[in-house]
């Protein structure tokens, strides 16, 4: 079968599947919905208490970190729901060449994800500052590095799901998958704190959440990575679980 068939197969199952809207309808409400709270409440406090100093563009898109779980549970979806169902099994009798098949599924998800996640991160960062601005709190695209966050957010989203899908293509079973991401995303954290000081200041930067993140905030924290970096570093994780499962996927029964 062509490549370009195999693409238009797996767009067919990644749109005719109800977890795909369900997760999709999940992160447009947490990341609209946290814009609208948090926006809100630094407009009132600085409406009465004049605060004057806070990062507006970060403000507006700190949904992400809520909606980043729902794209990387669809990214572990995407691929172990298959494996759970048995359906990749027809799917690599009909595509032989597996590495083709995991291709292909990683590129449809890939485009899907980043243009959804675009079309969410400019969607907060209007609304947010729409909120803002009457209080002269408000940023602009215009302004230095703001489209650059925006425009990142989309971008995370984007590389969040890779990882999930990484993951669900290397391990094959969802609930195995889904731990892992969230071990990946979030216990990193929590182990780094049980370092020495010295090596926790050195390890932090370069855990994944921590890293990517950096894309989509405007005032950097003191020895985090730059934004490209940062973003780059959290790429690799993703890259390094697609590669592995690129790498078993020919060496393992469906």
């Amino acid at each position: 079968m062509e490549f370009g068939n195999v693409l238009r197969s797996e767009w067919t199952k990644l749109r005719s599947v109800r977890s795909t809207y369900w997760t999709a309808l999940v992160a447009v409400v947490v990341t609209i919905g946290v814009a609208v709270i948090v926006c809100a409440k630094w407009a009132d406090d600085i409406r009465h208490a004049h605060i004057d100093k806070i990062d507006p563009t970060l403000t507006s898109l700190n949904g992400l970190y809520l909606a980043q779980v729902a794209v990387g549970t669809l990214g572990v979806l995407v691929i172990s729901s298959e494996y759970g169902t048995g359906m990749i099994r027809a799917t690599f009798a009909a595509v032989p060449q597996r590495r083709a098949v995991l291709a292909a599924k990683a590129l449809v998800f890939t485009a899907a994800t980043l243009v959804a996640g675009e079309v969410l991160s400019f969607s907060a960062f209007g609304i947010g500052q729409a909120i803002l601005h009457p209080v002269h709190a408000g940023a602009s695209l215009g302004q230095h590095e703001v489209l650059r966050a925006v425009v990142g957010g989309g971008l995370y989203l984007a590389a969040i799901g890779l990882l999930g899908f990484g993951l669900g293509a290397l391990i094959r079973h969802t609930a195995g998958a889904l731990s892992a991401f969230f071990g990946v995303l979030f216990a990193f954290s929590a182990l780094a704190d049980l370092l020495p000081t010295s090596w926790r200041n050195d390890v932090i930067p370069y855990l994944p959440a921590n890293a990517g993140s950096q894309i989509f905030t405007v005032d950097r924290v003191h020895d985090a990575l730059t934004p490209w970096s940062g973003l780059g570093v959290f790429c690799l994780y993703a890259a390094a679980a697609i590669t592995a499962a690129a790498v078993l996927i020919t060496r393992r029964d469906a």
